[in-house]
């Protein structure tokens, strides 16, 4: 990157001497302005055929900004156009999580960041990871992402629970992760109480730590019974030990599930099978739902 020479010239440079500054202004005072223009057109404008038409630069450790923008009056802070490249760039060198090459926050409503083209093909918004050891765009909130439209994944979707559930209406506060629940005459959802109850929902996900990948319908008063996939499972085991690839029912053992020893009485009753065992009394069983 050129320096800058303290050879202040009138207006403008000779173009073989790129390293001096057509204006050099040094301020002592740390609230000084090194240069300060007012007009009604551009404040400052600046122009180059082989560099940066501006360039700032800070030598702050605490947050200063080497170009900074404000639009007080409702226009944008900054504005950058181009015909043949990019209208901003950021870029970073820092090696932690924390540094970025953009940074943008939304305040009193704001977005912090929007894109938009009308370009066919062509991205709103794109982010790269160049050394695929990261995500290209990064979403934290509730929800971390928000789309209005289609949504096309061309790779795998990596989904971090272990279980497909469904919201099932509920205002029972006995309701809790791990609970087998059965469907009562209210049309909501509540802990099972009685063996091979074939009123049976399923499991209510969210026991051992492990959530659901996803939950369809979500809405309030509600709970997640996980339809597919793996869940742990709160077990009764005085009646029969449970073993791996048992089938398991409701059980009279309020919220807990049991190990299938009468097959006739099971038909529609069955809400998995079991993956871990446990010899005898109550604890947490891991349960392959939807395998009959």
């Amino acid at each position: 990157m050129p320096s800058f020479q303290n050879d202040p010239v009138d207006s403008q440079t000779d173009s073989t001497s790129p390293a001096i500054s057509a204006v050099n202004s040094n301020t002592t005072p740390q609230a000084g302005v090194g240069v300060h223009a007012k007009s009604a057109a551009a404040g400052v404008l600046g122009e180059s055929t082989t560099w940066h038409g501006v360039a700032g630069i800070t030598q702050s450790t605490t947050g200063g900004a080497g170009v900074f923008g404000a639009g007080d009056a409702g226009g944008p802070g900054v504005i950058g156009t181009s015909k043949a490249w990019i209208g901003v760039f950021g870029e970073t060198f820092g090696t932690q999580n924390g540094p970025a090459g953009v940074w943008a926050d939304g305040h009193e409503g704001g977005s912090g960041v929007k894109g938009h083209t009308s370009c066919p093909g062509a991205f709103g918004v794109a982010g790269f990871h160049l050394t695929n050891q990261g995500p290209g765009i990064f979403g934290q909130g509730s929800p971390a992402g928000l789309f209005k439209g289609d949504v096309e994944v061309t790779g795998d979707l990596i989904l971090t629970g272990a279980d497909y559930a469904e919201a099932m209406s509920t205002t029972d506060p006995e309701v809790g992760m791990g609970n087998v629940v059965v469907l009562g005459d209210d049309g909501e959802v509540h802990p099972c109480d009685r063996d091979y109850d074939t009123a049976v929902a399923g499991i209510v996900s969210g026991a051992g730590g492990v959530k659901a990948a996803i939950v369809l319908d979500r809405h309030e008063d509600s709970a997640h019974v996980a339809m597919m996939g793996k869940v742990w499972c709160l077990a009764d085991a005085d009646a029969a030990p449970i073993r791996p690839g048992d089938l398991l029912t409701t059980s009279s053992t309020i919220g807990h599930c049991r190990r299938v020893t009468e097959p006739g009485r099971a038909f529609g009753a069955v809400i998995g099978k079991a993956l871990t065992p446990l010899a005898s009394g109550r604890g947490l069983v891991r349960v392959l739902v939807g395998s009959r």
